[in-house]
């Protein structure tokens, strides 16, 4: 099969032969029909995340269709559509797991990093940390849900967690990439106001979150017109901690949704008193992979992406560092 292969960080993938992998026990074999692209493939390739298996293939938004099943899988068929993300297991008997917070698992693998993910045109996944894809939802569309979808949905309600002041949520995101053209959406449908923050000068981002339903759509070292009751940051620059925290009414939280952040630069205790907290998204877990997938489908969420062969992953991930397209990119074998 062909695959794109990380062998070096801070390296281009390279286009490579290799063997189609075999399910083991427990596991599923996918060909795979499209593997969205994600800010944590561009930590992995560019070596923000340590210690990836290397050589490794990258990918983690995978849509696949079944083609075997390794022994002891009962839960899928052969020719079933399904979804592979981030999480590709965990130890399942240490207080983590048991609580149903496999995510924090200390023995947890990941798809795309411990071992070879969707930028190829088979792979194999546990059976257990896979989900059906709803019908209605196209390949590539369906692809970004599996992540940029599923960490948005865990940040979003870690933020609601704190309710409103006044009579409508006032949320910020930062960084309007993937997930917050996901998540914005679900906000707008469950009646938040939402507000926008890109990066400086980018009109194109900002008409795009406007189009979504955007009260209020600026550059991140803007104010937005009123408090928020919280705020997410996806982008992964640090200097945003302190700002949003200025923008949040007191009591008010932000989150941390990305799986890497550059330095937090030192601020006032002020900005923090007023029963302000900030919170981190470590992964995600199975269950929110049963209750969003099917409410992405249900409102239903549409997604925009640009595809790319996948011979050009790697040019996706340059799009995606330099910001040069809305929505979520996909690769398509």
């Amino acid at each position: 099969m062909r695959a794109m292969v990380l062998e070096q960080q801070r390296e281009p993938m390279i286009l490579r032969d290799r063997a189609v992998p075999q399910p083991g026990p427990g596991e599923v074999q996918l060909r795979v029909l499209a593997c969205g692209v994600c800010r944590t493939d561009l930590h992995v390739v560019d070596g923000d995340l340590h210690k990836p298996s290397l050589p490794l293939i990258p990918g983690h938004q995978i849509v696949g269709c079944v083609t075997a099943l390794g022994t002891g899988v009962t839960r899928w068929r052969v020719g079933q559509r399904i979804g592979v993300p981030w999480l590709g297991g965990s130890c399942g008997h240490c207080g983590f797991c048991r609580a149903r917070h496999e995510n924090l698992c200390d023995n947890a693998t990941y798809t795309g990093y411990q071992h070879d993910g969707g930028f190829a045109e088979f792979a194999v996944a546990r059976e257990d940390f896979c989900f059906p894809i709803p019908e209605g939802f196209s390949d590539v569309q369906a692809a970004p849900l599996l992540c940029a979808g599923l960490i948005g949905y865990r940040a979003y309600r870690m933020a609601v967690e704190v309710g409103a002041i006044e009579e409508k949520f006032a949320l910020g995101l930062y960084g309007f990439g993937a997930a917050a053209h996901i998540l914005i959406q679900l906000a707008r449908h469950e009646g938040r106001r939402v507000c926008a923050f890109t990066r400086a000068g980018d009109r194109a981002a900002q008409r795009f979150a406007s189009s979504l339903g955007a009260e209020w759509a600026g550059s991140s070292g803007q104010s937005p017109p009123m408090p928020l009751d919280a705020a997410i940051i996806f982008a992964p620059a640090g200097e945003l901690v302190p700002a949003a925290l200025r923008a949040v009414r007191k009591g008010g939280r932000v989150v941390c949704a990305g799986i890497h952040m550059s330095e937090i630069p030192a601020f006032s205790y002020d900005l923090l008193w007023g029963e302000r907290s900030i919170c981190s998204v470590a992964n995600l877990t199975r269950r929110d992979g049963e209750e969003f997938l099917p409410l992405a489908a249900a409102l239903p969420i549409v997604t925009e992406v640009r595809t790319y062969a996948l011979e050009q992953a790697n040019q996706a991930l340059d799009d995606l560092r330099a910001g040069r397209f809305t929505g979520a990119a996909v690769v398509v074998p």
